[in-house]
């Protein structure tokens, strides 16, 4: 199982900087994948300072030459699916082969989805999603993408040059296990990023047993053969470092191949010191 960094990409008196900082030192500290939020407007505060998460990991890449880099999880149907998939190529190649993008429905109370007049009725936004999950996937893979649907169009349109990774960059799917649709749309993809319940205010851990089982419900293998990611976690590490290694060692053998470790927006010098400890392997 990999280790990756949940990171904020927004909130009270954060600065770019910082987040670029964490995210080259993730690699020296051993963690596996970069992940930010991505969001407009950030949850937290008032009107806080929020970042572009692909010029953020841009900026990452070019100061590291291992870790994985991507979000999660990026709210589809308020970006054009074009010009996302243009946007993670890019990264792709920048990082010589090392973007994912996950992607789900969004957040209806996200302020950067009605402030901006954004869809926001979660029936409009699932059919985005189904549609634009379509459109990303086949454009990822740098092939001739011929699409008509309600919601977007592609005639036959090719998005080159072709990923570094073959056959397509990978895409993960996020939200709550609650929604059968979730899997469903994973199942279409090459990953999960699974939340427990659908009210995010509350937080409830995966038990091994339930990660075996959802495990067992997606398909073996993503769309370059290697097997389908499970990414769970999402939340801070917990002060039993000792319990929490066990934990973790039971969701490895429960076939999760990733953890997400949370890091929140905070005093620069708190986040750093949280990437530099390392992943608890």
């Amino acid at each position: 199982m990999r280790h990756g960094l949940e990171i904020c990409c927004g909130g009270p008196d954060l600065g770019v900087s910082t987040l670029v900082e964490v995210g080259e030192l993730a690699e020296r500290a051993g963690w596996d994948g970069v992940f930010l939020e991505d969001y407009l407007i950030h949850h937290a505060g008032e009107d806080p300072p929020t970042y572009d998460p692909w010029l953020v990991l841009t900026a990452i890449a070019g100061r590291t030459s291992r870790v994985r880099l991507g979000t999660t999880v990026t709210a589809l149907p308020r970006r054009r699916p074009a010009k996302l998939a243009r946007e993670v190529l890019t990264l792709d190649h920048l990082s010589g082969g090392r973007a994912t993008v996950a992607v789900g429905v969004g957040d209806p109370a996200d302020r950067g989805l009605a402030a901006f007049g954004e869809p926001v009725e979660l029936k409009v936004c699932a059919g985005m999603l189904d549609e634009g999950l379509d459109l990303l996937t086949g454009l990822l893979s740098g092939e001739p993408v011929t699409h008509r649907g309600e919601h977007y169009r592609a005639d036959g349109v090719a998005l080159r040059p072709a990923p570094v990774q073959s056959p397509r960059v990978p895409v993960w799917v996020g939200g709550s296990m609650q929604a059968g649709a979730v899997r469903r749309r994973a199942a279409r993809a090459d990953g999960i990023v699974p939340y427990k319940l659908t009210d995010t205010g509350e937080w409830s851990d995966f038990t091994p047993d339930e990660v075996q089982a959802l495990v067992a419900a997606m398909p073996a293998t993503r769309a370059d053969g290697a097997p389908f990611d499970v990414a769970v976690g999402g939340r801070r590490r917990r002060p039993d470092e000792r319990a929490e290694r066990a934990y973790l060692g039971e969701l490895a053998s429960a076939g999760a191949t990733w953890w997400l470790e949370y890091v929140p927006a905070g005093d620069p010098a708190t986040m750093r010191a949280a990437v530099a400890r390392g992943p608890l392997r």
